[in-house]
This record gives C-alpha cells, structure tokens and sequence, in this order.
C-alpha cells in the first residue's frame, strides 16, 4: 500500500510539520489550502474539492477561525456504505472546545472568531450526530484551552457538551473565545515561518 497525499488540517505553528520529508520519501502529493502562502510544490485544496483514493472519498471542509487557512478532511469508506464515517477537524474543532483565533495576532483575532463561529455552526455542525470527530490534539496542546485527554468524539457528543458551541449570539461567542487565553509561546511564530518553506529547518 503506498501513500498518495499528505494532507495538511492548517499550516501549523505549535509544532513543525513532516509534511515535505514525508512527501519526499513516499513520492506523495501535499494538500494544502489554498490560502496558505507556501513557498513549497503543494496540490492547493479549495472548499468542496474532493480527493479518491481507493475506496476511500475525501471532501474537503474549508473552516477558517484557528486560522485562515484551516480545513477539515471528511472521509467516506465506501467499501462500507456511501455514508461518510468521520471528519479530521485540525485545531478547528477539539474534543470539548475549538481552536484559538489569535495566534495570527491581535489585529486579526476578532475577524478569525467570527470564522471560526460560521465554521463550526454553519459548516461542521450541519453534518450528522454520528459522524466520528478526530481532531489534531488532546489535553495539554497551547492551540486551545479546555481540551480533553480524550483523542476523538462525535459530532452529537460535541454538539451537546462542548463549551465552545453552547448556545451563543456570534458576538457572544467571539468575545467567548477571545476571552482567558494563554500567551502565545514564543516560538509559534518561527515554526510558522517554517513550516511555510520561508525558514530553512535543519537535518
């Protein structure tokens, strides 16, 4: 079985990605949004685009908020049913939160809430209760704030305990997830840059 794309939830900040040594070494295609400013040869994924792959079907989710650039990946095994079974939320939706909007600074904190509300109630919120929901961290990440040590859920689970969709107004919720936020660790923003291409990463 060989390894035909790896695909990128948002161009990441708390951690630096293996996505170009692993693309390197298996011959696999990068997917990215399209929005995300690489300087590195990457398939750019739009809202809608879907990716077969054998029996398995990928529609991507363009859910901007933790950043501008963030998808989610929903996946159909059609060796199963024609039905789709999970969806890879990223840093956009967690297992008893969302991801923060402000690690792209202060000035575009605000318009990231706004997203990152249309996002999880206009867009992943509007899949069904029993879709699987396995986002990119647990308990312990600085990329939100009232994680669980549970790595996975359900869109039905999510819908009625997570703190970050409680019933709120738009404006509610921006001022909700702008409020109690850790510092931003120092070297977020260096490991965006690199992870970007625009930084060189040493072997």
């Amino acid at each position: 079985m060989g390894i035909l794309y790896v695909l990128e939830t948002h161009v990441h900040a708390d951690h630096l990605s293996g996505c170009r040594d692993l693309g390197s070494v298996t011959g696999a295609v990068i997917g990215i949004h399209e929005s995300a400013p690489v300087v590195f040869p990457a398939q750019l994924l739009a809202d809608g685009d879907s990716l077969e792959m054998g029996n398995v079907h990928v529609k991507v989710i363009h859910t901007p908020g933790h950043s501008p650039d963030s998808v989610c990946f929903l996946v159909t095994d059609k060796s199963r049913g024609p039905e789709a079974w999970f969806v890879l939320t990223g840093d956009t939706l967690f297992v008893g939160d969302a991801g923060r909007p402000d690690l792209h600074g202060r000035e575009t904190a605000r318009k990231l809430a706004g997203e990152l509300y249309d996002s999880l109630f206009h867009k992943l919120m509007r899949l069904p209760d029993d879709i699987e929901v396995y986002p990119s961290h647990f308990g312990g990440s600085a990329c939100g704030r009232s994680l669980s040590g549970k790595p996975h859920s359900t869109i039905g689970f999510e819908r009625r305990y997570n703190v970050a969709l409680k019933p709120r107004s738009r404006e509610e919720f921006i001022s909700f997830m702008l409020s109690d936020l850790p510092a931003q660790p120092p070297e977020f923003e260096t490991n965006r840059q690199k992870n970007l291409g625009l930084v060189p990463v040493p072997i």
